[in-house]
């Protein structure tokens, strides 16, 4: 298996399912490189289970009770990425400047290993220095103190545990502004504003035990062999009970298609495969309001719809109907790519059903009109009533590990989402309520200047967003970068033109060892279940820090002695801050530690819509009609393509694990644009060719990535495909979705320039 970049390139289809064996050689590959093969072996038998710790890379749900071994592929891959023996020492960076890191590719640079000392950026050197933990928090301190609050930034990736998360959105509020942009924003963003709107809560309704009890799944935009594999197990079980699967994605993608148990021994003895999709339709990336509208359509024309429900719990559809009736079949075709027939199909087996989960992810999310997705999305499940019931609902897969319980816990730059009414009340502070900046707004910031100082809780921000050529040269310019990491990333490679800190933590399957005792920590996954985490492996280095004990340093140094926020107990007690946490939010967490302690396996924090419970001011679920078919947000045009960002199943978010997409049969390169057939000859260029992709945005801004290999692949005409981050820097900051802000990565317009 090609895991270094590769002058030569492989381009040979894989043949193989989703799992099996080919998963099994991915993994015998990356454990041995991380060099601590007995450790992750030991460790893995830990993941995901009660006792154990938490995958650090994807929030799918975790079975009751769990499968024997409960990690895929790319969750194996994360443990052995984070407790490699590798180490990003002292000496490292006395050989390296961060000119000649900047060179390096994303996977050299996390392949390097474990930062392992806090550090400082020295300009004289152009070097990383190191810096004691003291004079870290009293030089980030000093640099805050005197600036505009408004001007901070509080970053926070979807890694950081809910104790870490709520300490970290106090101390913004403490600090004095609500700029608490997170990788929600760049992701499922259009989820909180879509399903909000519609059912009255951010967040889906199903669990993983409605997966036993539905007879149809309609699934929009979401890779599961890539993003969520452990979601295959209940797929598998779905099909094997003959129900239906009904996908709809541009891409032909093969854990969709086909499934070998790699935990099955006949399965993998044999070679059997279990089918995935029992429909699938490629429509065109933008396309599924159209698609969805289609299928709307066939349900009113054949009177499949849940009158009662629709009465009983349902507000404004009459205008919906009204709108879908008037609709064209020949606008839906021409905006889907699909035909009716085919549409009509998977209409006609969504109607024969009783109870349907609707799977999405950043597919529906990341486009123009993306908060129309979803809540169109949603119009087809109250058409027939799957909302509240067993075996219904909308499951939208979110990425990182805990993104979607940040949010539950306060990180949010919107005052309507934040507690603080009682933060003001348990704190005595008066907390702030201007909308703070979300990650479009946080970059237009970096690069106007009006952001001064940008503090980091994990994430690889500057190589994740849009616009990311103006992004890195505004991020040149700022007083202040703080980077807290566990790995060397290219955000830590921009030095700021004030003071630079690289503060290295323990990651979460580490052991953290406070005053009390050992600590556990607690995220929420995608069903919204939280769980706790314990991690045991020795440390990386004797100098790093917990994430609590970090924003407690910061935290410490920078803002007035409050006796109710007592951070240093918090740091030697989670269970402290878990006390705090119940406090906040009582609806969520009450008896937080006592209800750890009494359902090891996890708790769900409860949902109204899931009991059919509304919070929108209709006290209904809102039908919300479409405004375009076109989710792009960007007419056709003659040479105008459609760019739909992607990841390989050899990295998870902006981290490379290697350079082997095998399921799409690319391997030792990432510098590829995938390409219909038909679309490469109308383009006067042939596979294999090397050719530049430009945004067509119509702005004047030239936005170029050049040296892109063109691979034949299944993909609908008018559109492409690329890997993320590598494209990033053709995303306008300004091509983004409506009301969510969320970047428009999977529907960029672009031409093709030889």
């Amino acid at each position: 298996m090609t895991q270094q970049h590769d002058d030569r390139p492989d381009f040979t289809p894989y043949d193989g399912p989703a799992g099996g064996w080919g998963s099994v050689r991915s993994l015998a590959d990356i454990i041995p490189r991380e060099k601590n093969a007995a450790v992750t072996s030991a460790e893995l038998l830990r993941q995901n289970k009660p006792g154990g710790f938490a995958c650090v890379s994807c929030a799918w749900a975790k079975p009751h009770p769990p499968h024997p071994a409960e990690f895929c592929e790319n969750g194996a891959k994360a443990t052995a990425w984070e407790i490699t023996s590798q180490r990003v020492t002292p000496d490292f960076f006395r050989a390296h400047t961060l000119s000649e890191l900047r060179t390096w590719s994303d996977y050299r640079l996390e392949e390097a290993g474990r930062l392992t000392h806090p550090m400082k950026y020295d300009r004289a050197s152009d070097k990383y220095v190191v810096a004691p933990w003291e004079e870290a928090f009293a030089a980030i301190a000093a640099r805050l103190k005197p600036l505009n609050p408004k001007s901070v930034v509080f970053y926070a990736s979807g890694r950081a545990s809910l104790e870490t998360s709520y300490m970290w959105q106090l101390m913004a509020r403490l600090y004095g502004n609500q700029n608490l942009p997170d990788s929600s924003n760049m992701c499922h963003e259009s989820t909180s504003v879509g399903l909000k709107a519609a059912i009255g809560v951010p967040v889906g309704t199903t669990r993983i035990e409605d997966f036993e009890s539905c007879d149809c799944i309609l699934h929009f935009g979401q890779n599961v062999a890539t993003n969520s594999p452990r979601m295959l197990h209940q797929l598998r079980s779905v099909h094997r009970r003959g129900a239906q699967i009904i996908v709809f994605n541009p891409l032909r993608e093969r854990g969709l298609e086909r499934f070998t148990d790699p935990q099955n021994p006949i399965e993998m003895a044999t070679g059997k495969e279990t089918p995935i999709a029992t429909q699938y339709h490629q429509v065109k990336a933008g396309g599924d309001i159209a698609a969805m509208t289609g299928i709307a359509k066939y349900l009113l024309d054949h009177d499949a719809i849940d009158h009662d429900f629709i009465a009983r719990h349902t507000h404004d559809f009459a205008p919906f109907a009204d709108k879908v009736r008037a609709t064209s079949w020949d606008e839906i075709e021409r905006e889907s790519g699909l035909t009716r027939a085919a549409i009509e199909q998977a209409a006609a087996a969504y109607a024969r059903s009783t109870a349907t989960i609707a799977i999405y992810g950043m597919g529906l999310t990341q486009h123009v009109k993306g908060v129309d997705n979803v809540r169109m999305l949603v119009n087809l499940l109250l058409l027939r009533g799957n909302i509240g019931k067993p075996g219904a609902g909308p499951c939208p897969v979110r990425g990182h590990s805990n993104v979607q319980g940040q949010r539950t816990v306060g990180i949010t730059e919107k005052t309507e989402l934040a507690p603080v009414e009682k933060l003001k009340e348990i704190y005595g502070f008066s907390p702030p309520t201007e909308k703070g900046l979300d990650t479009v707004e946080t970059c237009r910031g970096i690069i106007d200047g009006t952001v001064k100082a940008f503090l980091s809780l994990g994430g690889n921000f500057a190589r994740a967003v849009p616009e990311t050529g103006l992004v890195e040269q505004g991020w040149a310019r700022l007083d202040l970068s703080v980077q807290i990491a566990t790995k060397l990333n290219r955000s830590h490679l921009i030095p700021a033109a004030g003071d630079t800190w690289l503060l290295p933590c323990l990651g979460r399957i580490e052991r953290d060892l406070q005053a009390t005792g050992p600590q556990r920590v607690t995220v929420e996954d995608s069903t919204s279940v939280i769980h706790a985490s314990l991690g045991k492996v020795e440390p990386a280095s004797p100098h790093l820090l917990s994430e609590p004990a970090i924003v407690a340093g910061i935290a410490t140094a920078l803002l007035p002695s409050n006796p109710a926020v007592p951070w240093d107990k918090w740091v030697d007690d989670y269970a402290l801050i878990r006390d705090e946490i119940a406090k906040v939010f009582p609806n969520f967490f009450a008896r937080f530690n006592d209800r750890l302690a009494e359902e090891p396996q996890g708790f769900w924090k409860g949902n109204k819509a899931a009991g059919r419970e509304f919070d929108t001011a209709s006290g209904r679920a809102e039908f919300l009609v479409p405004q375009e078919l076109n989710a792009t947000g960007f007419a056709p045009a003659d040479g105008r393509y459609r760019l739909l960002t992607l990841r390989s199943n050899d990295q998870f978010n902006t981290t490379i694990y290697g350079y082997s997409d095998r399921f799409r049969g690319i391997n030792g390169t990432r510098q590829v644009v995938l390409m219909n057939r038909d679309d490469i000859a109308r383009a006067g260029v042939v596979a294999g060719q090397k050719v530049t992709l430009a945004t067509d945005a119509q702005d004047n801004q030239d936005r170029r990535v050049r040296d892109l290999t063109v691979v034949e692949y299944n993909v609908p005409p008018g559109c492409i495909a690329a890997y993320y981050p590598e494209c990033n820097p053709l995303i306008p900051l300004s091509h983004h979705a409506d009301e969510s802000h969320v970047p428009a990565a999977k529907s960029v317009p672009v031409r093709i320039v030889a």
